[in-house]
């Protein structure tokens, strides 16, 4: 082995700087996958206002507004659930839990993180992007994280809210107002959301009971879980072909209308396969739709951008 080899190899084999470990502590607190699929939302919202492409300054200036936002609410999420989450096997790793990083930087850093998302968003976009991208950090922080998660079964239809409001943000960025399209595409994403993290909470079942969180499948049977997910599949397809008579006016018809009830029904039989599944008393695989249903939202919005500049 070369001189060269040899220090490579040692490169290898050496551990991360503590700076790289310290800034992946503070990048996880911000949930990364989770802000990659809301912000697959905020571009189509984008183009759809825009009638197209809207200028590139104006699209990166609020996809980074929009990412620091969730970070931030993400990050006051896992502050505040930090005593919950060393008790689920999904979220021991997480770094307030580790002590990657202490309550209160973790504290600092979102606040840090809110007040710079709002203030660019204000100076970039439009004060009504600012103002609900701040509505969504106090909505999921506090009323989500702080009241809902802990003392309803209804918890993802409340906290859904947040979860669709990239759309609105990406929307009220362009135009400084909301219109019927953007109100609809923003139903989508939260009727969407049920079927979506109801899979992930079948999987993890025993994880929220433990912790004693109060997630519809730890106080409901599987079978009520999974006619609800089936009813929920329904509503969103229904939902996602209003598009069609609502937005016409924007460039929205059969090329993304076809595409949506195509996508819809390998939605909707995704939802009765797991439904089949729990009725035989089976295993039943639950992440697969969950998985489908990711694919589902990010191709119905990839409709949405085609029909849109086409």
């Amino acid at each position: 082995m070369t001189a060269l080899s040899e220090r490579r190899a040692e490169a290898t084999r050496r551990p991360p700087s503590a700076i790289r470990t310290r800034v992946g502590a503070y990048v996880g607190l911000t949930k990364p996958r989770i802000i990659e699929l809301l912000l697959v939302t905020t571009v189509p919202a984008m183009m759809l206002a825009a009638r197209g492409w809207p200028s590139l300054s104006l699209l990166l200036f609020t996809l980074l507004g929009g990412t620091l936002a969730a970070g931030a609410a993400n990050v006051f999420n896992c502050w505040f659930d930090r005593d919950i989450d060393r008790l689920m096997q999904r979220t021991q790793k997480r770094p307030l839990v580790t002590g990657a990083v202490s309550p209160r930087a973790a504290l600092v850093f979102g606040a840090v993180l809110s007040v710079t998302s709002v203030v660019l968003l204000a100076l970039t976009t439009t004060l009504l992007a600012a103002a609900l991208a701040a509505g969504a950090i106090f909505y999921y922080a506090v009323l989500y994280t702080m009241v809902f998660k802990r003392h309803t079964r209804r918890s993802t239809e409340w906290g859904g809210v947040p979860g669709a409001a990239p759309v609105l943000i990406g929307w009220a960025a362009v135009t400084g107002s909301l219109d019927w399209p953007a109100v609809v595409v923003f139903a989508v994403v939260w009727c969407w959301q049920m079927p979506h993290f109801w899979a992930l909470a079948l999987r993890f079942k025993a994880d929220y009971a433990r912790a004693d969180v109060p997630m519809l499948p730890v106080v409901t049977t599987e079978l009520s879980v999974g006619r609800q997910t089936v009813a929920w599949a329904w509503i969103t397809v229904a939902v996602s072909l209003l598009l069609w008579p609502v937005a016409s006016g924007y460039g929205i018809g059969l090329g993304y209308t076809v595409p949506a009830a195509l996508l819809g029904a390998w939605f909707v039989l995704e939802s009765h396969r797991l439904l089949g599944r729990i009725a035989r008393g089976g295993e039943t695989r639950p992440m697969q739709l969950f998985h489908v249903s990711i694919s589902y939202l990010a191709l119905l919005m990839v409709a949405i951008v085609v029909d849109a500049i086409v």
